[in-house]
């Protein structure tokens, strides 16, 4: 993707987040944060009573790359199973916002992918609905 095109979907992303705000009576509230630069999400999500997240959500405060990123993960994981959310890597979000902005801001770019991963290892443990 060329640096200016992934830019404007990062812009776009930030200034017209997907699936923002509280979803209505979600199964799970995660909430997470960067102290450092003052970023701050809440992620919602509606589980199908099994392993699929049938919808996400999420609404907070921050930065353009905490929001943005946070975006197009809930775009990306909705009607999937917490194991393709198991499966994601830092990988993913750096081919959407590209290697300079992973190595420049790495906390605020990971920060929705690292709190999700946490919630998901403890619901395939059995330790969260």
């Amino acid at each position: 993707m060329i640096e200016e095109e992934r830019m404007k979907m990062i812009m776009d992303h930030y200034e017209n987040p997907r699936n923002f705000g509280p979803l209505e009576n979600p199964t799970v509230i995660l909430r997470g944060g960067n102290p450092n630069c003052g970023d701050e999400i809440n992620i919602y999500i509606h589980m199908d009573g099994g392993n699929l997240i049938e919808d996400i959500s999420f609404d907070g405060a921050g930065c353009t790359i905490s929001q943005a990123s946070t975006s197009f993960l809930t775009e990306f994981l909705k009607g999937k199973t917490v194991s393709q959310l198991e499966e994601l890597d830092s990988d993913y979000l750096r081919e959407l916002l590209g290697k300079d902005i992973m190595i420049t801001r790495p906390k605020c770019s990971r920060l929705a992918l690292e709190t999700l991963k946490a919630w998901a290892r403890c619901f395939q443990m059995g330790k969260t609905s």
